[in-house]
This record gives structure tokens, C-alpha cells and sequence, in this order.
């Protein structure tokens, strides 16, 4: 009993002295684990308090770097800009009208985020005409299939950001949405131009509104780098050979001014118009402005000094070929109006940019009355089909469709939609781009089908011709097999002195309108 006590009291010592290492350690590897614990959460903590939301709304965020508000807007966002709300709140209301699997989706493709008053004027334009053709696909076809849903694709205020675009639309088409087209596009720049290479390379077909730039259609030298784009609007050598029709243009009497180095809309423009007075015995003047087109910059000092050189020329030069931007057009015919040979009288003539200027106010419209015309080639205009006088290439009842819809959108159900205009033809040339889109989707679907085959959508642009036109109302729209329109009507356009334009009369880039067949020639 004795020796059992001594051998406890022997080990105790031990035992306690690994009991006092094992919870120093165990006491050390907790203290650890807690401030490691404490440690994480404060990280995580600062983050959440550091880190900024970077979305704007569903599908749109701010990219790293940037400020803009990017993405595929599937709700009623506005992207911040107040005179667009009407316009996407209807679009939203018929989007939530339509009915989980019977629809397809087209995304409208504009600089939504674009700051400059006059740029914003065609975008909420271009948005209303679209918005109204979707309703017109979704409530007067007859039950026709599928369903028409439209989104907002914003690729930013100079389409910087079209690559992160470019990814979540082709998302879009494996998904839910169903997206079968991109419509819209807006200007003939060379980042649209890589958006359009990349959506079409990935087999997502394209409708280009407004985009005239010849290096910006498919058929050129034989070649289709864009396949699957379809256009409305007419190149930029078909609506010089419009205005040549019209104007009688001679070398001789005519001086070329032009952006560079350019790009794809003002570098295609000054190649047609150098075309037409080949021989002219006086060098063209280029102008650099900012690389954002929409920028003042300095050009405005070269128009004063270009001014100059425009009064030197002989007296029988009467004509000025301008191939730029609209802000730089802007400042141009500024210039003008304050050059030293008031007495003699010229005559502007340029691109569809020109449409821009109805309701610029910083354009100087006395300049209008010195001796000075300002003439365009529009890609639509409201008084261009206000008579059936002829029935070809377009027509009063067709362009009617279009205005009888605009009267009913001031109210429910088909509105409101915000204030309108249809001087600068954004709206009439939106309608006409969503109404194609529209039309090769459901001549793709399948009978009996609700939803066509993505690849299959693109394939139906050569046959849009004949009896198979849209009857657009701005005019016939009768494809190529390269997806070009075939001799589409050019209203040329004049700036007037008191505010707006007045419409001339239609040109033809094959010097008179289509046949009632209206098939390209081979």
C-alpha cells in the first residue's frame, strides 16, 4: 500500500509538467487560430468597406478603369440619361408582356453613355423608332412567331469597352435570352468596326442602322468580312454617286476637304468624293481634329486658314466637298460664314453627318445666309415620301405605316415614349433596322417553331429583295447577296438659315429609282 503511494506521488510531477507544456502550446495554437481568425475577418471587413460596387444595374457595370456604366441594360435603366426614360420604360413594359419562351431578343447597339447634346438627340430617336417597330412585330403581325424582346447594348460613349460587349451578347445567345441579332451599330468608327468583325466571326448576324462606311460592308473587292451584317442604310460611295447625280458635280469647279488621317466613315466618304473630280486642279486640304470626333479641339484655327485658300480659288469654283465629322463640319461652315469673299456663292455638299446639325446650337446659322448652301445626303426624312408620285424605290403609304404608329405613342398602350422628332431620320431609320431584324428572325423560325436557329437568321439577308423587300419607311430595302441595299433612295437634304433642314428631293445612286422587280443586277 505504502510503495503503491510513493509511485503515485513519483509520477505526479510529470504528469502535471506535460500537462502544463501541452496547454501552453494548446493555448498558443488557439491564440494563433484566433488572431488568424481576426485577422481575416478585418481583411474581408476593409474590403467590404473599400471595394466599390461597380454595377450600374442587371447585365451593366462600370469596367476597371472606367466610369461608364457598360453592358446589355435587360431592365428599364437609362444609363443615366433623363431624356431616354420614356422611351425604355415602354420597351421594359413589353418586355414584361411577352411570355417566358415565346420570345427572342435583339440587342439595340448604341453609344448610350455619349455626352454631346446632339449625339444623345439621335440615340433617343434611333431608340424610339426600334421600340416602335417591336411593337408593331409583337401587335399587328397576326400571331406571328416568335415574339420580338429588345435590350440595350451599350458599348460605350466611343465603343472603347466592345470586347467586354461583345462577350456577354454571345452569352446571350446560349441562354435564356435567346438573342438572335444585334441591331443599330451606330457610327462607322474603327472600334464598331471590330465590334461588328467580332459578333459576325462568332455568327451573331448584325443590322446596321445608320453605318455608310464602305470598309464597313461586306462585297467589297469580292470579299464578305462581315458575315451575316445586313445594312438599311447605303454606302458611303452610293450616296456620293447620289449626290453627284443631283448636284452635277464638276472637277473642274469643286475642292475637296478632309479628315486625317480618319477613319472608317470619313476615310470611305473622301475616297467617293476624290473619285468624282479626279482631275480637279486644286489639292485636297485635310484637317486633324481630336481622336473623339465629338471633341472641339484646335480644328477650328484650320478652318480660319482653310477659309483663305477657299477664297483663292478661280471664280468658277463653286463647290466644296467636305468628307468629316459632324463637329468638325460644324466649325467648317462657321468658318465659312465669317470668309473674306462674301460675295461669291458655295455650295457644301456631304455625308449623311450632316443630319446632325438640325438641331446643333452651337452651328452659327447666319453663316447660312452669306453666300452659302449646306446640302447632305440624309439617310431618311420625314417629307421625302409625303406624295405617291412615282411608287418605286418607296412610297407615301409605306412611310404613313411609320407616322400612324408615332401619332398613337404619345399614350397608352403604345407609349408614352418621350418627346419625338423625325428631322434628323434616326427614328425612321431605327424602325427600319429593328422591322429587318424582325424579318429575317421569323423567316428563319422553322414552321410550327418558336425560336430559329442562330446561324440560320444571318442566311435570309440575299433574299430581301422582290416581293421579299421590306418595305421600309425609308424607302424599299432590297438586299444584295452581300447584304448591301440595292439602289436605296438618298433624300438630299439642305441646313436652313432659320432652324432645320428642308428636304430637296430623292437621288439614286444609279441615277434613277428601282424597277417594281427590284433585283440587283448580277
Amino acid at each position: 500500500m505504502a510503495s503503491g503511494g510513493g509511485g503515485a506521488g513519483v509520477r505526479s510531477p510529470l504528469v502535471r509538467w506535460l500537462r502544463e507544456v501541452w496547454e501552453i502550446r494548446l493555448y498558443r495554437y488557439l491564440a494563433l487560430l484566433v488572431t488568424a481568425a481576426l485577422v481575416t475577418g478585418l481583411v474581408f471587413a476593409v474590403r467590404a468597406f473599400t471595394q466599390e460596387d461597380r454595377s450600374c444595374a442587371p447585365g451593366v457595370a462600370r469596367p476597371q478603369g472606367s466610369d461608364e456604366c457598360v453592358g446589355v441594360a435587360t431592365t428599364a435603366y437609362d444609363f443615366g440619361r433623363p431624356q431616354l426614360r420614356d422611351a425604355v420604360r415602354a420597351i421594359d413594359r413589353e418586355n414584361d408582356r411577352l411570355k417566358a419562351g415565346s420570345y427572342v431578343t435583339v440587342a439595340l447597339m448604341l453609344p448610350y453613355t455619349a455626352t454631346t447634346p446632339s449625339t444623345l438627340s439621335d440615340i433617343l430617336h434611333e431608340v424610339q423608332g426600334a421600340y416602335l417597330a417591336q411593337w408593331q412585330a409583337n401587335h399587328t403581325s397576326n400571331g406571328q412567331a416568335p415574339a420580338i424582346r429588345l435590350v440595350l447594348a451599350n458599348p460605350g460613349a466611343t465603343s472603347d469597352h466592345w470586347e467586354l460587349l461583345v462577350d456577354q451578347l454571345e452569352r446571350m445567345t446560349k441562354g435564356a435570352d435567346r438573342l438572335r441579332a444585334v441591331a443599330g451599330v451606330g457610327m462607322s468608327t474603327d472600334s464598331n468596326k471590330k465590334a461588328v468583325a467580332e459578333l459576325t466571326r462568332r455568327g451573331i448576324p448584325v443590322v446596321g442602322a445608320s453605318i455608310t462606311a464602305d470598309d464597313l460592308a461586306n462585297g467589297q473587292n469580292g470579299r464578305d468580312p462581315f458575315p451575316g451584317l445586313a445594312r438599311v442604310s447605303p454606302t458611303n460611295t452610293d450616296e456620293a454617286r447620289a449626290l453627284a447625280s443631283f448636284a452635277k458635280v464638276s472637277a473642274g469647279r469643286a475642292l475637296l476637304v478632309y479628315d486625317k488621317p480618319g477613319d472608317p466613315y470619313t476615310r470611305t466618304l473622301q475616297a467617293s468624293f476624290a473619285a468624282l473630280i479626279k482631275g480637279s486642279p486644286y489639292e485636297p486640304q485635310p484637317f486633324t481634329p481630336p481622336a473623339d470626333r465629338t471633341r472641339e479641339g484646335t480644328t477650328a484655327n484650320t478652318f480660319r486658314q482653310i477659309t483663305h485658300l477657299v477664297c483663292d480659288t478661280s471664280p468658277e469654283t463653286d463647290t466644296i466637298l467636305f468628307a468629316g465629322r459632324h463637329t468638325q463640319l460644324r466649325q467648317f461652315i462657321n468658318a465659312l460664314g465669317t470668309r473674306g469673299c462674301q460675295d461669291r456663292k458655295f455650295t457644301l455638299l456631304t455625308g449623311d453627318e450632316g443630319s446632325y446639325l438640325t438641331g446643333d446650337k452651337k452651328l452659327d446659322r447666319t453663316a447660312l445666309t452669306h453666300n452659302l448652301s449646306v446640302r447632305y445626303t440624309a439617310l431618311a426624312h420625314p417629307d421625302a415620301w409625303t406624295k405617291d408620285t412615282t411608287n418605286l424605290g418607296g412610297s407615301a403609304a409605306d412611310a404613313r405605316v411609320l407616322t400612324d404608329l408615332l401619332a398613337r405613342s404619345t399614350r397608352a398602350p403604345v407609349g408614352p415614349i418621350g418627346e419625338t422628332g423625325l428631322e434628323d431620320g434616326q427614328l425612321i431609320i431605327g424602325y427600319d433596322a429593328l422591322r429587318l431584324a424582325v424579318h429575317g428572325i421569323r423567316e428563319a423560325t422553322p414552321d410550327g417553331g418558336t425560336v430559329p436557329p442562330l446561324a440560320d437568321v444571318g442566311l435570309q439577308w440575299p433574299q430581301v429583295k422582290g416581293s421579299l423587300r421590306v418595305s421600309g419607311a425609308s424607302g424599299w430595302i432590297c438586299l444584295d447577296v452581300h447584304g448591301n441595299p440595292y439602289d436605296k433612295a438618298v433624300p438630299i437634304v439642305e441646313l436652313h438659315a432659320d432652324g432645320g433642314s428642308r428636304f430637296v428631293r430623292i437621288a439614286w445612286p444609279e441615277g434613277k429609282p428601282p424597277g417594281q422587280e427590284c433585283l440587283p443586277p448580277s
